[in-house]
Order: structure tokens, then C-alpha cells, then sequence
């Protein structure tokens, strides 16, 4: 009995060994975003999970023979939600930070941003000189609130900074006349006011430019290398121009 049941175990843990070893093996990669980041990641009328650089991770995967996941995550705690091995990358329009790079391993850069200033189209706000006394809004989270606290004196001088959990609810309170400004990705900011034709004006000042890169975790190194040649490879022979194209109707990847 003692032996057949010895058997039973050896059986069970070389089928636990073979299972774990396959388990190194990644097969998919599981993508973190704020799906309400339009161009970059963001639901469409049928609720399915779009935009360019979804378009770039699906794309990317496939060269890697690896399933893509795309995750919707609080942006606000993408860096846990990194560690955590929740998700394998982030990649949704995120700006290479010093700060960042404390806890993210980055991509080279992939696009250029700037953290421009919308009011309301009939607004007296004509320059970064007249928030003084406003309030203004921006994404918690976001490089954007970054970039204010930066620029300490002109983020001081405002009657209030207002945080939203994503770009599009502060346009709308924008709009509906509760913010004076909001501080925002140029690329998500343009995107978004170009089907709102007249509601909104972009002032000359910004708070800096800044460059877009894909996260990973600082020990996933192979990974990193990986995905690299794989954008090298999509920037070299057009497929990421094609797909810039499309979402922008030029070609503005790096």
C-alpha cells in the first residue's frame, strides 16, 4: 500500500513540476490602461477596447507570438497595479518621468507630448498668466499634475487644482462652466476637441513637452528587450505609420 501510494505522489509532483515549468513559459501578455483615454485607449459605442496604442500592443503581441489582455486599471495606481503583477506593462500614453523610473523600466520613447491649457472658447484666459485666482482641473495621476508641480509658482497661484479621475469628466466640467482651465495631453486634448468644434480653444502657453513610453517592471528585463525590437521592427518597416495614420491622419510616432 505504502509503495502504491508513493507512486500516487511522484505521479502528482512531477505533474505539478511540468505545470510549473509551463508556467514560465508567458504565453500572454496582460496590458494595464485607463480605457477612458481617447485616442490612446478608450471604449468605443460597442464598448470593446480601442485606440492607437491599443492598436500598437495588438500588434506588437503578435510579433511576440504572445495573446494580448487589455486591463482597465485606476490610473491613479498603475505603479501598484505594475508590481502587483496584476498587469505585465503599461502602455496608454505614459510619460517617461524621472520619478518614474524609480519603479518602471521603460521602452525607448515612442511619441512626443505637450501638457497644453483648454478653456472654454469664449474664455477672457489668454495666457498661463491669467489661471491666477482659477480653478483648474486635470487628471489624478496623470503627467499632467506632474508637469503643474513643476511650475510651482503658476500652480500656487490658482483658487483651486481639481483632480478627475480621467480627461474626459474635466472637459465636461469644463464645459459646463464648474472649471476655468483644464491641464492635458496634447495629443488626448486635440482628439477630443476636434469633435467638439468651437466649444474650446488651446492656448499658446503649456506646462513642457514630455515623450511616451511603454512600463514594465524594473526586473523585466528579457521582456523590455523583446518588445523594443519589436517597435523597431514596426517603426522600420511602416506598420506603426499605418497605424498612426489612422488614429491621426499623419504619422507622429518616434
Amino acid at each position: 500500500m505504502k509503495k502504491v501510494l508513493t507512486a500516487i505522489l511522484v505521479v502528482l509532483m512531477a505533474g505539478m513540476l511540468v505545470a510549473g515549468c509551463g508556467g514560465t513559459d508567458k504565453k500572454k501578455i496582460v496590458v494595464g490602461l485607463d480605457d477612458n483615454f481617447p485616442p490612446m485607449g478608450f471604449r468605443d459605442d460597442k464598448n470593446t477596447i480601442v485606440g492607437f496604442d491599443v492598436d500598437m500592443a495588438k500588434e506588437a503581441a503578435k510579433r511576440l507570438g504572445m495573446e494580448v489582455e487589455f486591463k482597465p486599471i485606476d490610473w491613479n495606481s498603475k505603479e501598484a497595479e505594475l508590481s502587483g503583477k496584476r498587469v505585465d506593462v503599461l502602455w496608454n500614453g505614459l510619460t517617461i518621468t524621472e520619478k518614474r523610473k524609480e519603479n518602471i523600466l521603460f521602452t525607448k520613447p515612442y511619441m512626443e507630448n505637450r501638457q497644453i491649457i483648454v478653456v472654454d472658447a469664449n474664455s477672457p484666459i489668454k495666457t498661463k498668466a491669467d489661471l491666477a485666482g482659477k480653478v483648474v482641473g486635470a487628471q489624478d495621476g496623470s503627467s499632467s499634475i506632474e508637469a503643474l508641480e513643476k511650475d510651482a509658482a503658476t500652480m500656487k497661484s490658482f483658487k483651486e487644482l481639481k483632480k478627475f479621475g480621467d480627461n474626459v469628466a474635466a472637459l465636461m466640467d469644463l464645459k459646463a462652466g464648474r472649471l476655468d482651465a483644464v491641464v492635458v495631453d496634447e495629443i488626448v486634448g486635440r482628439y477630443y476637441i476636434a469633435k467638439k468644434p468651437g466649444e474650446y480653444t488651446i492656448l499658446k502657453d503649456n506646462f513642457g513637452s514630455e515623450e511616451y513610453g511603454v512600463g514594465l517592471r524594473k526586473d523585466d528585463k528579457e521582456l523590455v528587450g523583446k518588445l523594443q525590437k519589436a517597435l523597431d521592427e514596426m517603426r522600420k518597416d511602416g506598420t506603426s505609420a499605418k497605424i498612426s495614420q489612422q488614429w491621426f491622419g499623419e504619422d507622429i510616432v518616434k
